[in-house]
């Protein structure tokens, strides 16, 4: 591992973190994946109605290597992960070869874009999609944690960039990386640090959020999946929510002890979506048309199958996480590449449109679903950013505008398939070159 910061004084320092804690108090901050309340929800008011004829503004721009990960933005700071190499990493789609490399975590000021530390190690991918980290950088309190692509995990002090404790999952639980490497964003809870790690009984395991000491282990799966895990409570008891490509289960969040599991049969190992909880039911879904619609008992910890596996009813994600709204309408991006609303508990599709993503529908296509107000924000792999009215009665596109240049590939198509932060009143978004501050608000 190599570490840089820039120099400061202890008066300086002094001062940024009186700054920043202020400022986190006070400001709009996308601290983890989706958002605050992982739910995709941006509730800043004064964001723009129209975007200008010229185009947004770019506050300011910083370079970065290749990565799917999103920023996190808290306060003074954005945080960023990327993947170094002189590899070309556009390969194959399930191509696996072996790609040497530097994962690398980057901390900058939010207002300028200024580095501010930037820590990184050496690591091998052997994934296919090998274009750099897949999770967002997660932010709680004074600490930084970060998950790379071959289960390299991390946590730093954020303000400063010190390593306070490092864990190789792939390694100490004696597994492999799924196809697409590492991408459940972990997930905190308490003094606990949730992730998925793979391997024979620690499909999930519960670290110590302060030491990377383990507290429990779950389960076993044939590979780890891509989902995060998800709490909810339903029966009378908190219940986190675990996807495998296997199965569907609830433990203890506090134990690992399980309440109840139900089958899945993921295509190709892949369950991506985190499972979509909207009162007494839950919603899960997948490549070639897997899904799953389980009713949460309402006096005990227990669920049942309304239905599985029906090809014209709920939605058939790959790369986007549905948007709940209102509790019964769920809206998500088909594998079709069709953004379609669904009714929860039927699972009917009350209505679809390619409009997005273009003319027509593309093939796992993505677009990232943010609501802020009654609008909704879709960043589209092409880079544009579009205001859209979503409701059951259909989609209504409002403005449409490029906002960064997609630099990656994906089935003969250029793509950036990376999940935007928003914050303080701004945009930060990345591709495999630069990431952009972009102004949304209109003071």
């Amino acid at each position: 591992m190599r570490y840089q910061s820039i120099p400061w004084t202890s008066a300086a320092l002094g001062a940024w973190l009186l700054l920043g804690l202020a400022t986190s108090l006070l400001a709009e901050d996308w601290p983890q994946w989706m958002g605050p309340g992982r739910d995709n929800v941006w509730s800043a008011k004064g964001v723009l109605k129209k975007f200008p004829a010229a185009g947004l503004k770019v506050v300011w721009r910083a370079p970065v290597a290749n990565g799917y990960a999103g920023p996190a933005v808290v306060g003074e700071f954005a945080y960023v992960t990327d993947f170094e190499t002189e590899v070309d990493v556009k390969v194959s789609n399930f191509d696996r070869r072996e790609m040497p490399g530097s994962e690398r975590v980057h901390c900058l000021d939010a207002g300028t874009g200024q580095p501010l530390w930037s820590a990184e190690h050496a690591v091998t991918y052997a994934i296919s999609y090998p274009s750099g980290p897949r999770c967002t950088p997660l932010v709680d309190g004074d600490r930084l944690y970060t998950l790379g692509a071959e289960g390299h995990l991390q946590c730093f002090e954020r303000r400063t960039g010190d390593i306070l404790w490092a864990r190789e999952l792939k390694q100490e639980y004696g597994t492999n990386s799924a196809l697409w490497g590492y991408a459940s964003h972990p997930l905190i809870d308490g003094n606990k640090l949730l992730c998925l790690a793979g391997g024979q009984g620690t499909h999930a395991v519960a670290l110590d959020k302060l030491t990377g000491q383990e507290l429990w282990r779950y389960g076993t799966a044939s590979e780890q999946g891509y989902a995060p895990p998800k709490i909810i409570e339903a029966g009378g008891v908190r219940q986190l929510i675990l996807t495998s490509p296997d199965y569907v289960a609830a433990v203890d969040p506090e134990s690992g002890k399980e309440y109840w599991k139900e089958e899945y049969g993921a295509s190709s190992g892949s369950i991506i979506m985190t499972p979509v909880h909207a009162g007494n039911y839950l919603f899960v879904g997948g490549y070639s048309h897997r899904n799953l619609m389980l009713e949460l008992d309402a006096d005990r910890a227990a669920a049942r199958p309304l239905f599985r596996d029906r090809p014209k009813l709920g939605v058939s994600p790959v790369n986007v996480q549905p948007f709940l709204q209102d509790d019964n309408l769920m809206i998500g991006i088909d594998q079709g590449g069709e953004l379609m609303a669904v009714d929860i508990p039927s699972g009917e599709r009350l209505w679809s449109t390619g409009q997005p993503l273009g003319k027509r529908p593309v093939g796992n296509g993505t677009a990232f679903i943010v609501k802020n107000g009654s609008r909704f924000l879709l960043f589209t792999e092409a880079g544009e950013l579009v205001m859209a009215n979503i409701t059951r009665e259909g989609y209504q596109e409002l403005d449409r505008t490029q906002v960064i240049q997609p630099t990656n590939n994906a089935f003969g198509r250029p793509v950036v398939w990376s999940a935007p932060a928003f914050a303080q009143g701004r945009m930060f978004v990345r591709n495999d070159e630069e990431l952009l501050c972009i102004e949304l608000s209109d003071r």
